[in-house]
Protein backbone atom coordinates (compact mmCIF):
# COMPACT_ATOMS: atom_id res chain seq x y z
CA UNK A 1 0.00 0.00 0.00
CA UNK A 2 1.30 3.59 -0.89
CA UNK A 3 1.03 4.98 2.62
CA UNK A 4 1.98 1.91 4.67
CA UNK A 5 -1.86 1.64 6.37
CA UNK A 6 -4.01 -1.27 6.48
CA UNK A 7 -6.62 0.11 7.99
CA UNK A 8 -7.25 3.94 8.26
CA UNK A 9 -10.86 5.29 9.41
CA UNK A 10 -11.97 8.67 10.46
CA UNK A 11 -15.22 9.39 11.76
CA UNK A 12 -16.18 5.86 11.96
CA UNK A 13 -19.97 5.92 13.48
CA UNK A 14 -22.75 2.99 14.39
CA UNK A 15 -26.31 4.42 15.53
CA UNK A 16 -28.33 2.37 16.79
CA UNK A 17 -32.03 2.57 17.33
CA UNK A 18 -34.48 0.97 19.80
CA UNK A 19 -38.28 1.27 19.99
CA UNK A 20 -40.81 2.41 18.06
CA UNK A 21 -42.35 5.79 17.45
CA UNK A 22 -42.37 8.25 20.24
CA UNK A 23 -40.13 5.68 22.68
CA UNK A 24 -37.32 5.27 19.93
CA UNK A 25 -33.96 5.54 21.61
CA UNK A 26 -30.78 6.60 19.50
CA UNK A 27 -27.77 4.46 20.66
CA UNK A 28 -24.31 5.09 19.73
CA UNK A 29 -22.77 2.15 19.91
CA UNK A 30 -19.59 4.02 18.41
CA UNK A 31 -19.44 7.68 18.24
CA UNK A 32 -16.73 9.17 15.77
CA UNK A 33 -13.69 6.60 15.84
CA UNK A 34 -10.37 7.68 14.36
CA UNK A 35 -7.72 4.81 14.39
CA UNK A 36 -4.40 3.78 11.77
CA UNK A 37 -3.29 0.54 11.80
CA UNK A 38 0.00 0.15 9.82
CA UNK A 39 1.38 -2.42 7.70
CA UNK A 40 3.12 -5.41 10.04
CA UNK A 41 1.58 -3.67 13.14
CA UNK A 42 0.37 -6.15 15.71
CA UNK A 43 -2.51 -4.26 17.54
CA UNK A 44 -4.44 -5.13 20.39
CA UNK A 45 -7.92 -3.40 20.54
CA UNK A 46 -9.19 -3.12 24.54
CA UNK A 47 -12.54 -1.92 25.98
CA UNK A 48 -15.24 -3.63 28.15
CA UNK A 49 -18.31 -5.22 27.15
CA UNK A 50 -20.68 -2.42 25.37
CA UNK A 51 -17.74 0.34 24.75
CA UNK A 52 -18.08 -0.51 20.71
CA UNK A 53 -15.30 -2.99 20.25
CA UNK A 54 -17.03 -5.82 18.09
CA UNK A 55 -19.56 -2.81 16.53
CA UNK A 56 -16.15 -1.12 15.50
CA UNK A 57 -14.50 -4.67 14.34
CA UNK A 58 -17.85 -5.07 12.21
CA UNK A 59 -17.90 -2.43 10.80
CA UNK A 60 -13.94 -2.94 9.69
CA UNK A 61 -14.79 -6.70 8.18
CA UNK A 62 -17.82 -5.15 6.04
CA UNK A 63 -20.18 -7.36 8.14
CA UNK A 64 -21.86 -3.82 9.57
CA UNK A 65 -22.76 -0.76 7.21
CA UNK A 66 -21.39 2.76 8.96
CA UNK A 67 -24.41 4.72 10.09
CA UNK A 68 -21.55 7.83 9.07
CA UNK A 69 -17.65 8.13 8.62
CA UNK A 70 -15.32 6.50 6.32
CA UNK A 71 -12.82 3.22 6.62
CA UNK A 72 -10.48 1.70 4.37
CA UNK A 73 -9.25 -2.04 4.83
CA UNK A 74 -6.43 -3.50 2.96
CA UNK A 75 -6.41 -0.05 0.73
CA UNK A 76 -10.50 -0.45 -0.09
CA UNK A 77 -13.81 1.29 0.84
CA UNK A 78 -15.45 -0.67 2.92
CA UNK A 79 -18.84 0.21 1.81
CA UNK A 80 -18.10 0.87 -1.75
CA UNK A 81 -15.60 -1.75 -2.21
CA UNK A 82 -16.83 -4.60 0.34
CA UNK A 83 -16.25 -7.51 -1.77
CA UNK A 84 -12.11 -6.47 -2.32
CA UNK A 85 -12.16 -5.69 1.40
CA UNK A 86 -13.78 -9.29 2.19
CA UNK A 87 -11.10 -11.14 -0.67
CA UNK A 88 -7.66 -9.40 1.37
CA UNK A 89 -8.16 -10.46 4.85
CA UNK A 90 -9.00 -12.79 7.08
CA UNK A 91 -11.37 -12.85 10.05
CA UNK A 92 -11.52 -15.39 13.26
CA UNK A 93 -15.11 -14.47 14.82
CA UNK A 94 -15.91 -14.79 18.53
CA UNK A 95 -17.93 -17.80 17.34
CA UNK A 96 -16.38 -19.44 15.25
CA UNK A 97 -16.96 -20.50 11.52
CA UNK A 98 -16.24 -24.00 11.49
CA UNK A 99 -19.54 -27.06 11.45
CA UNK A 100 -18.93 -29.30 14.01
CA UNK A 101 -20.01 -32.14 11.34
CA UNK A 102 -17.66 -31.66 8.77
CA UNK A 103 -14.06 -32.79 8.49
CA UNK A 104 -11.06 -30.16 9.41
CA UNK A 105 -9.89 -30.26 6.29
CA UNK A 106 -12.96 -30.20 4.17
CA UNK A 107 -14.19 -26.90 5.94
CA UNK A 108 -10.88 -25.47 5.26
CA UNK A 109 -10.48 -26.37 1.51
CA UNK A 110 -14.11 -25.66 1.00
CA UNK A 111 -13.36 -21.92 2.34
CA UNK A 112 -10.40 -21.66 0.32
CA UNK A 113 -12.13 -22.27 -2.64
CA UNK A 114 -14.80 -19.96 -1.95
CA UNK A 115 -12.36 -17.58 -2.44
CA UNK A 116 -10.87 -18.74 -5.76
CA UNK A 117 -8.28 -21.52 -5.28
CA UNK A 118 -8.40 -24.65 -6.58
CA UNK A 119 -9.40 -27.52 -4.76
CA UNK A 120 -5.27 -28.83 -5.27
CA UNK A 121 -4.14 -25.29 -4.14
CA UNK A 122 -6.51 -25.26 -1.51
CA UNK A 123 -5.55 -28.75 0.25
CA UNK A 124 -1.82 -28.03 -0.03
CA UNK A 125 -2.38 -24.52 1.56
CA UNK A 126 -4.56 -26.24 4.08
CA UNK A 127 -2.14 -29.14 5.18
CA UNK A 128 0.65 -26.54 5.28
CA UNK A 129 -1.56 -24.13 7.78
CA UNK A 130 -2.64 -27.60 9.61
CA UNK A 131 1.36 -28.51 10.33
CA UNK A 132 2.04 -24.78 10.82
CA UNK A 133 -0.75 -24.36 13.81
CA UNK A 134 -0.09 -27.73 15.22
CA UNK A 135 -3.18 -29.07 13.37
CA UNK A 136 -1.25 -32.24 12.17
CA UNK A 137 -3.24 -35.61 12.45
CA UNK A 138 -6.81 -33.82 12.50
CA UNK A 139 -7.29 -33.63 8.55
CA UNK A 140 -10.51 -36.27 9.18
CA UNK A 141 -11.79 -35.37 12.41
CA UNK A 142 -14.86 -33.35 13.08
CA UNK A 143 -14.32 -30.34 15.17
CA UNK A 144 -17.13 -31.34 17.59
CA UNK A 145 -14.18 -34.08 19.07
CA UNK A 146 -11.96 -31.55 19.23
CA UNK A 147 -10.81 -29.43 22.11
CA UNK A 148 -11.29 -25.91 22.58
CA UNK A 149 -7.55 -24.64 21.68
CA UNK A 150 -7.97 -27.24 18.31
CA UNK A 151 -11.15 -25.54 17.50
CA UNK A 152 -9.37 -21.82 17.69
CA UNK A 153 -6.74 -22.88 16.04
CA UNK A 154 -8.95 -24.40 13.37
CA UNK A 155 -10.25 -21.08 13.15
CA UNK A 156 -7.38 -19.00 12.25
CA UNK A 157 -6.93 -21.64 9.32
CA UNK A 158 -9.78 -20.77 7.90
CA UNK A 159 -9.07 -16.99 8.17
CA UNK A 160 -5.70 -17.86 6.67
CA UNK A 161 -6.69 -20.33 4.06
CA UNK A 162 -6.21 -17.80 1.50
CA UNK A 163 -2.75 -16.28 2.36
CA UNK A 164 -4.40 -12.69 3.42
CA UNK A 165 -1.91 -9.69 4.59
CA UNK A 166 -4.27 -8.52 7.36
CA UNK A 167 -6.43 -10.92 10.10
CA UNK A 168 -8.87 -9.79 12.45
CA UNK A 169 -9.01 -11.80 15.49
CA UNK A 170 -11.88 -11.34 17.55
CA UNK A 171 -11.49 -12.43 21.04
CA UNK A 172 -8.83 -15.56 20.22
CA UNK A 173 -8.58 -17.33 23.25
CA UNK A 174 -11.42 -16.79 25.10
CA UNK A 175 -12.57 -19.93 26.86
CA UNK A 176 -9.34 -21.79 26.50
CA UNK A 177 -7.40 -23.04 29.51
CA UNK A 178 -4.46 -21.07 30.26
CA UNK A 179 -1.73 -23.50 28.35
CA UNK A 180 -4.21 -23.55 25.35
CA UNK A 181 -3.96 -19.53 25.11
CA UNK A 182 -0.02 -19.46 25.51
CA UNK A 183 0.21 -22.07 23.10
CA UNK A 184 -2.29 -19.92 20.81
CA UNK A 185 -0.21 -17.01 21.71
CA UNK A 186 2.94 -18.37 20.20
CA UNK A 187 0.85 -18.83 16.88
CA UNK A 188 -0.10 -15.76 16.61
CA UNK A 189 3.18 -13.74 17.06
CA UNK A 190 4.56 -16.02 14.33
CA UNK A 191 1.66 -14.66 11.93
CA UNK A 192 3.70 -11.23 11.93
CA UNK A 193 6.67 -12.83 12.50
CA UNK A 194 6.81 -15.47 10.19
CA UNK A 195 4.26 -14.25 7.86
CA UNK A 196 4.47 -10.61 7.76
CA UNK A 197 0.92 -10.26 8.80
CA UNK A 198 -1.03 -7.05 10.13
CA UNK A 199 -3.28 -8.15 13.05
CA UNK A 200 -5.93 -6.55 14.57
CA UNK A 201 -7.02 -8.26 17.79
CA UNK A 202 -9.80 -7.37 20.23
CA UNK A 203 -9.31 -9.10 23.44
CA UNK A 204 -10.28 -8.56 27.14
CA UNK A 205 -7.63 -10.37 28.50
CA UNK A 206 -5.33 -7.90 29.41
CA UNK A 207 -1.78 -9.83 29.85
CA UNK A 208 -2.73 -10.89 26.28
CA UNK A 209 -2.84 -7.15 24.69
CA UNK A 210 0.50 -6.78 26.74
CA UNK A 211 1.80 -9.83 25.43
CA UNK A 212 1.39 -9.77 21.62
CA UNK A 213 0.56 -5.96 20.51
CA UNK A 214 2.82 -3.97 19.28
CA UNK A 215 0.43 -0.73 20.16
CA UNK A 216 -2.70 -0.92 22.06
CA UNK A 217 -6.28 1.12 21.30
CA UNK A 218 -8.54 1.81 23.90
CA UNK A 219 -11.93 2.37 23.06
CA UNK A 220 -14.59 3.44 25.60
CA UNK A 221 -18.11 4.55 25.36
CA UNK A 222 -17.88 4.84 21.60
CA UNK A 223 -14.67 6.38 21.17
CA UNK A 224 -10.97 6.05 21.37
CA UNK A 225 -9.87 7.00 24.31
CA UNK A 226 -5.94 6.16 24.24
CA UNK A 227 -3.52 4.67 21.16
CA UNK A 228 0.12 3.96 22.17
CA UNK A 229 2.40 1.03 23.21
CA UNK A 230 1.71 -0.70 26.22
CA UNK A 231 4.60 0.57 28.03
CA UNK A 232 4.26 4.39 27.32
CA UNK A 233 0.42 4.10 28.53
CA UNK A 234 1.58 2.46 31.76
CA UNK A 235 4.54 5.45 31.92
CA UNK A 236 1.59 7.71 31.76
CA UNK A 237 -0.13 6.39 34.79
CA UNK A 238 1.09 8.19 37.68
CA UNK A 239 3.96 6.07 38.99
CA UNK A 240 4.75 2.52 40.43
CA UNK A 241 3.28 1.33 43.25
CA UNK A 242 5.43 1.18 46.43
CA UNK A 243 4.14 -0.82 49.25
CA UNK A 244 5.50 -0.93 52.57
CA UNK A 245 4.86 -3.47 55.28
CA UNK A 246 6.18 -2.02 58.87
CA UNK A 247 6.85 -4.09 61.69
CA UNK A 248 4.90 -2.49 64.19
CA UNK A 249 1.66 0.10 64.82
CA UNK A 250 4.52 2.97 66.03
CA UNK A 251 6.31 2.72 62.67
CA UNK A 252 3.28 3.72 60.54
CA UNK A 253 3.49 7.20 61.23
CA UNK A 254 6.79 7.55 60.49
CA UNK A 255 6.92 5.17 57.44
CA UNK A 256 3.97 6.96 55.60
CA UNK A 257 6.09 10.84 56.32
CA UNK A 258 9.13 9.30 54.42
CA UNK A 259 7.03 7.82 51.58
CA UNK A 260 5.15 11.00 51.58
CA UNK A 261 7.88 12.97 50.56
CA UNK A 262 8.48 11.02 47.09
CA UNK A 263 4.88 10.22 47.07
CA UNK A 264 1.76 12.91 46.45
CA UNK A 265 -0.92 10.52 47.87
CA UNK A 266 -0.04 7.98 50.64
CA UNK A 267 -2.99 5.37 51.92
CA UNK A 268 -2.62 3.38 54.87
CA UNK A 269 -4.16 0.28 55.99
CA UNK A 270 -3.11 -1.66 58.84
CA UNK A 271 1.05 -1.90 59.22
CA UNK A 272 0.61 -1.21 54.59
CA UNK A 273 1.58 1.93 53.62
CA UNK A 274 1.51 2.84 50.06
CA UNK A 275 1.88 5.23 47.46
CA UNK A 276 2.46 6.39 43.72
CA UNK A 277 6.20 7.12 43.14
CA UNK A 278 7.70 8.37 39.72
CA UNK A 279 10.59 5.90 38.46
CA UNK A 280 10.71 4.10 41.72
CA UNK A 281 13.23 2.09 41.01
CA UNK A 282 15.43 5.63 41.27
CA UNK A 283 13.90 6.97 44.36
CA UNK A 284 13.56 3.48 46.36
CA UNK A 285 17.06 2.99 47.23
CA UNK A 286 16.51 6.25 48.58
CA UNK A 287 13.89 5.95 50.96
CA UNK A 288 14.96 2.51 52.13
CA UNK A 289 18.35 4.35 53.64
CA UNK A 290 15.68 7.33 55.42
CA UNK A 291 13.56 4.58 56.71
CA UNK A 292 16.78 2.63 58.12
CA UNK A 293 18.21 5.88 59.54
CA UNK A 294 14.44 6.99 61.02
CA UNK A 295 14.40 3.21 62.37
CA UNK A 296 11.85 1.72 60.68
CA UNK A 297 11.97 -1.92 60.33
CA UNK A 298 10.20 -3.36 57.14
CA UNK A 299 8.77 -6.93 56.49
CA UNK A 300 8.20 -6.35 53.12
CA UNK A 301 8.61 -4.07 49.93
CA UNK A 302 6.82 -4.48 46.75
CA UNK A 303 6.64 -2.14 43.47
CA UNK A 304 4.23 -2.60 41.28
CA UNK A 305 4.29 -1.51 37.83
CA UNK A 306 0.94 -0.19 36.62
CA UNK A 307 -1.19 -2.27 34.72
CA UNK A 308 -2.90 -1.76 31.73
CA UNK A 309 -5.93 -2.25 34.24
CA UNK A 310 -4.39 1.05 35.21
CA UNK A 311 -3.70 2.50 32.59
CA UNK A 312 -7.66 2.15 32.11
CA UNK A 313 -8.51 3.73 35.19
CA UNK A 314 -6.91 6.46 35.22
CA UNK A 315 -8.31 7.45 31.55
CA UNK A 316 -12.00 6.44 32.42
CA UNK A 317 -12.58 6.50 36.13
CA UNK A 318 -13.26 2.92 36.20
CA UNK A 319 -12.01 -0.53 35.81
CA UNK A 320 -11.10 -2.58 32.09
CA UNK A 321 -12.58 -5.72 34.16
CA UNK A 322 -16.11 -3.70 34.71
CA UNK A 323 -19.09 -5.15 32.65
CA UNK A 324 -21.36 -3.61 33.96
CA UNK A 325 -22.22 -2.01 30.27
CA UNK A 326 -25.30 -1.48 28.88
CA UNK A 327 -26.56 -4.31 26.90
CA UNK A 328 -25.16 -4.96 23.69
CA UNK A 329 -27.14 -3.29 20.49
CA UNK A 330 -28.76 -4.88 17.68
CA UNK A 331 -26.48 -6.69 14.92
CA UNK A 332 -28.07 -4.31 12.61
CA UNK A 333 -30.95 -2.72 12.30
CA UNK A 334 -33.11 -2.05 9.20
CA UNK A 335 -32.03 -0.62 6.33
CA UNK A 336 -28.12 -1.44 7.25
CA UNK A 337 -28.05 -5.31 6.70
CA UNK A 338 -25.25 -6.84 8.17
CA UNK A 339 -23.25 -8.84 5.16
CA UNK A 340 -21.94 -12.18 5.48
CA UNK A 341 -18.04 -12.56 4.46
CA UNK A 342 -18.01 -14.85 1.58
CA UNK A 343 -16.56 -13.29 -1.41
CA UNK A 344 -18.61 -13.13 -4.54
CA UNK A 345 -17.27 -13.12 -7.93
Amino acid sequence: MSNGKMIEARGLTQTFHTGRGKKQTAVHAVAGVDLDVAEGEVVGFLGPNGAGKTTTLRMLVTLLRPTAGTATVAGYDVVRESVQVRRSIGYCSQVGSTFSGAYAGDEVVDHGMLYGMSRTEAVAKGHELFDRLQLDGLWRRMPKNMSGGQKRRLDIAMGLIHSPSLVFLDEPTTGLDPQARANLWEHIRDLRAQQGMTVFLTTHYLDEADALADRILIIDKGTIVASDTADNLKANVSGDLVDLEVAGDEQVAVARDKLASISDSVEVEGHHVRGRVARAGKAVPGLLRDLDAAGVALDSIEVIRPSLDDVFLTLTGRSLRDADETATPPEAEPGQPAYDTTPTA
